[in-house]
């Protein structure tokens, strides 16, 4: 317990939330507390944050620094000479964070605890984003797991329960630093280019949108997911992951509050759910034992693989003008509200890497920029799982095709005519393959292939044999 005059701060990063917030609820145990918020945009070095995640984080930290009273001490640069700048002001008696896991944020946080333990300031750290800590689960030979199955069952489960949710945190002992200048609006989060005009009208960002969108899920999602979750005009997606990367919710709040579903719905469904959170867990996992797959394949056979470099091609996938409607419709989807659904980012993943010939960093980066849930761990795992040069990944030969996938998972054609309204009077039966109709079809539809909408930018059945032909020369 420290005594009146003692001042400790309390570093937010990727924790913007009050309840189940490990070290916001340690440091109130301590008196004259300020909570400061750092734009690192130093250390993170190409992983700055994109445009959509920007957006998200301004809007964020305006809900959390209104529930704190306003008392947010806003920095912008590197942490370690901030802190540095904080020590020779304050008097610090202790520092409280919570921990990230990225390689570069690790690295970081070495440096900034050295610096303060040689200062004779405490450094308090707690997990409090992920279930499991990774350091924790390992194989009885103490290397890391490389398998999703093994590493949840045999790993997760065996090793121990997720810890309990805790107690919202008092928020009485925060103080405001009255020198500091810096406002939300001086981080510089927005683009001058209001691309992200229509978030607003999908997300309700912060702690209480979490909340919110958890309870409509297990109400009205749960119930069928583990089927219901592959179609994306159905309601079996929680849409937790921008909440749950920016720490607007804890994932031990999600777990334990689906676990009370158990009994009401079918088991087999929250089960699901719950390997759903695991594999997040599995992607941070991979990223901490593994810190090169950011930039490199995993599986290292891959490096001699032959991509192609058509710049015009990629181009076409980002705006959502491949001739293809289910690709077409999960980029604009993107574009318009800064998420896809997760079967759509598995069909447009695979189009991009295995049709079009292009390297998953290409695809990963554009994710990176426009997705509100652009999460390091998540998103390069994903795109080297899609490509086939990751842990556990999909076999490369497993290539998705986007016009009898579009037909099993949408099949009544919702989900393109939502975001490719252009197609919207096209027959179904021609909805997914436009080109295949006849010119009075296409001209009774309004459609005009090459005009106001493309004709396809590559063969699907040529583009997979090259890309096979590809594979068996590695």
């Amino acid at each position: 317990m420290s005594t009146n005059n003692d001042i400790s701060i309390y570093w937010i990063r990727n924790d913007l939330r009050i309840s189940d917030n490990l070290a916001l609820l340690k440091s109130s145990e301590f008196n004259n507390v300020i909570p400061i918020f750092i734009l690192d945009n130093v250390n993170s070095e190409e992983n700055n944050l994109g445009g959509a995640s920007r957006w998200w984080l301004h809007n964020s930290l305006k809900k959390l620094n209104s529930k704190f009273d306003n008392k947010i001490s806003f920095y912008k640069g590197d942490p370690i000479q901030i802190f540095k700048d904080i020590e020779k002001k304050l008097e610090l008696n202790a520092v409280f964070w919570n921990r990230s896991y990225e390689p570069w944020s690790i690295e970081r946080d070495k440096k900034i605890k050295k610096y303060l333990t040689d200062k004779n300031i405490k450094v308090y750290s707690y997990n409090s984003s992920l279930l499991w800590e990774p350091t924790e689960i390992l194989k009885s030979d103490k290397t890391p797991y490389k398998v999703f199955t093994p590493f949840y069952r045999k790993g997760c489960l065996v090793h121990s329960e997720p810890r309990l949710p805790r107690e919202n945190a008092n928020l009485n002992h925060l103080i405001k630093d009255e020198n500091n200048i810096m406002t939300i609006n001086s981080l510089g989060l927005l683009d001058k280019f209001n691309w992200y005009e229509n978030f607003d009208n999908h997300w309700n960002v912060g702690e209480e949108g979490a909340l919110e969108k958890l309870q409509i899920f297990l109400s009205d999602g749960l119930d069928g997911y583990k089927n219901g979750r592959n179609f994306p005009m159905k309601q079996n997606v929680s849409q937790l992951s921008p909440y749950l990367h920016f720490g607007e919710i804890s994932p031990n709040k999600v777990w334990y509050e689906s676990n009370k579903y158990k009994d009401i719905y079918s088991e087999k469904d929250v089960s699901h759910f719950q390997s759903e959170l695991a594999w997040r867990e599995f992607s941070y996992y991979l990223l901490f034992h593994f810190p090169h797959i950011i930039n490199e394949n995993l599986q290292s056979k891959f490096d001699n693989f032959e991509w192609d470099n058509n710049l015009q091609n990629l181009e076409r996938w980002k705006k959502g003008e491949t001739g293809y409607p289910i690709i077409d419709a999960g980029m604009r989807e993107l574009w318009n509200t800064g998420y896809m659904h997760n079967r759509v980012r598995m069909i447009v993943g695979s189009f991009l890497v295995k049709n079009l010939l292009l390297h998953w960093k290409s695809g990963e980066r554009w994710f990176w920029d426009c997705l509100v849930d652009a999460d390091l761990a998540s998103n390069t795992a994903s795109w080297q799982w899609v490509a086939g040069t990751g842990a556990d990944a999909a076999p490369y030969f497993r290539i998705f095709n986007p016009v009898t996938q579009g037909v099993k998972f949408d099949p009544q054609g919702e989900y393109i005519k939502k975001h490719v309204p252009e197609l919207k009077d096209l027959d179904i039966k021609y909805l997914y393959s436009p080109w295949e109709a006849s010119t009075q079809e296409l001209e009774k539809a309004n459609i005009f292939l090459g005009q106001n909408y493309p004709h396809p930018i590559i063969d699907l059945k040529d583009s997979r044999n090259k890309a096979l032909e590809n594979f068996s020369n590695l």
